[in-house]
């Protein structure tokens, strides 16, 4: 496994699709199988492509920013801060299996809204 092209792979793949080009995202990154662990999104790939091509309909400037990235074994670990129209910030921990190919084959999310107030002055990205 190579982590840090795994890295770059995940984040590629993230970006091409949140920008509003999931095809691309699926023929370039992803491998023969894609099995998601997201209850809003249908399972393969047709299902993340009909979900990310909503999101760019519905959501055309929406923004994202990488804040961190972590590989290990076949695993990659994005941690990104959305933001979207009318200002909802979220911040969403994202999981991705690779295959020995360097594909991705499997996803796990986990998405929180940034609340307007925090009982702490952290920022939670």
């Amino acid at each position: 496994m190579n982590l840090e092209q795994n890295k770059k792979n995940a984040i590629a793949f993230y970006k091409t699709a949140y920008e509003g080009n999931p095809r691309l995202a699926v023929e370039q990154y992803v491998g023969n199988q894609y099995i998601q662990h997201n209850p809003d999104v249908a399972d393969g790939t047709k299902g993340f492509i009909d979900y990310f091509e909503r999101m760019q309909n519905e959501y055309p400037n929406k923004s994202i920013e990488f804040v961190r990235c972590i590989a290990e074994g076949d695993l990659v670990a994005l941690h990104t801060h959305q933001t979207w129209p009318g200002n909802d910030e979220y911040i969403t921990m994202d999981f991705f299996r690779f295959d020995v190919d360097g594909k991705i084959y499997e996803h796990w999310d986990s998405i929180q809204q940034i609340p307007k107030h925090s009982q702490n002055p952290n920022k939670i990205y």
